[in-house]
Formats: structure tokens, sequence, C-alpha cells
């Protein structure tokens, strides 16, 4: 059976020491979305939304969420990104589904350690902006299915998400 890495031989958790792995080429790939009324997401698309440029602030935010993984989640390394995109699918509402937005970011790095905890953390950050700056016309948002869906690179090599 696998064991978590986090922890040591008495059950402590450790940041996991990675000096002696090879410095590889990493790349991750998370998505997300958020569900919205559809007049919050006619705002959104409109860019008249009261805060502004509702899509261009979630990016740049999902960007900082980045870079600031290893401060928000305890046991994760600090790393030397090397680019992180964002991109945003609007979705009308339709039969089957809410009025979206789909964010998916991706992260890359040339190091010993994954970026899989980078690009979800761009990919939530970037959610919680565009709760955060529509909230006023829409509190029953909701944030779904933030995921890893690719990652390669490093011993462990690559994995799709099905």
């Amino acid at each position: 059976m696998p064991t978590l890495t986090h922890f040591d031989t008495q059950g402590q958790a450790h940041m996991v020491d990675v000096a002696g792995k090879p410095a590889t080429r990493r790349i991750a790939i998370a998505t997300g979305c958020i569900e919205m009324q559809p007049a919050t997401l006619a705002l959104i698309e409109s860019g008249n939304a009261k805060k502004g440029d509702v899509l261009g602030i979630a990016r740049i935010a999902g960007i900082q969420g980045a870079k600031q993984t290893s401060t928000l989640i305890p046991l994760c390394h600090p790393i030397a990104l090397t680019r992180v995109a964002m991109d945003f699918v609007v979705a009308p509402a339709s039969a089957t589904q809410a009025a979206r937005v789909t964010c998916t970011a991706t992260a890359e790095t040339v190091g010993p350690t994954g970026v899989e905890m980078e690009a979800l953390t761009a990919v939530q950050v970037a959610l919680l902006t565009i709760y955060d700056m529509c909230k006023a016309v829409d509190r029953g948002m909701t944030i779904n299915g933030v995921r890893l869906v690719e990652k390669h690179g490093g011993k462990s090599g690559s994995f799709v998400a099905s």
C-alpha cells in the first residue's frame, strides 16, 4: 500500500526532502468552474461589472495565487515557477447546466518537485476572485469540479485524468 509522504516514520508531519531528486521540467494543468445566474454571467461578459474587468482581474489573481502556494499550503515547497497561464471559458446557461465560467491553469517549473499544488491553487484563487467581484449581485454562485487534469515530469511521469 502506498504511504503518505508528508509524514515521517513516527507519524509526524514534515516537509518532504527533495534535495536528491533531479531537476526536470514539470507541468501541471488544473481546472474548475463557477456557476452563476445568467444575469451575472452577462455582467462579466459585458465588462461593465461595478468592480471592473472580472476575468482580467481573476487572471492576475490566479497567477498571484500560484506564486503564493507555499505560503498557503504548509508543507508545500516554494518553487521557482517558469510559467503560469490562466484560461477562461464562458458558457451560457442551457437546459442541462447553469451559466458558468470554467477556469484552467497551467503551471510550469524546472525543478525537483511538481507544480500540481500551484495549478490547483491558481484555479481556486481565480474562481474565488470571480465570486468576490460578483457577490453583490449573486451570492448563490458555486465553485465546482476543481481538479488536476494533467501533470508531466518527475519520477512518477505523466498523469492524465479520465
